[in-house]
């Protein structure tokens, strides 16, 4: 299972001006006990933060919205990601290029 993170708060000015809803995603893969989110942090860099249940209510509580996809992620999915998107579409597997934007990639997954 990946849980598929979706925030209307970004520092990054581009997202602010196409994005009309949600403007960042991450991906939250479990391991083991724990959960990981894969937070992108520039193209290439990702940063994994472990996560336990009281992580996901505070996340939650700060208005996150998450998405359940019943699929397993494929190994290193994190290495050479463009954005926060392609992030997350590699940790689904997906290969749908229409998709570029957390707004579209939320309203993709929602069908």
């Amino acid at each position: 299972m990946v849980i598929i993170a979706f925030s209307e708060k970004t520092s990054k000015i581009l997202p602010r001006i196409i994005c009309r809803r949600f403007k960042h995603c991450a991906p939250i893969v479990p391991a083991g006990r724990y959960m990981v989110l894969y937070q992108f942090c520039a193209p290439g860099h990702v940063t994994k933060i472990p996560l336990n249940m009281s992580g996901i209510r505070r996340l939650r509580a700060n208005g996150w919205q998450f998405m359940y996809v019943p699929c397993d992620p494929p190994r290193n999915f994190d290495q050479h990601a463009f954005s926060c998107v392609d992030l997350s579409k590699r940790a689904l597997g997906m290969r749908a290029l229409h998709v570029q934007t957390p707004d579209r990639l939320f309203k993709h997954l929602c069908r």
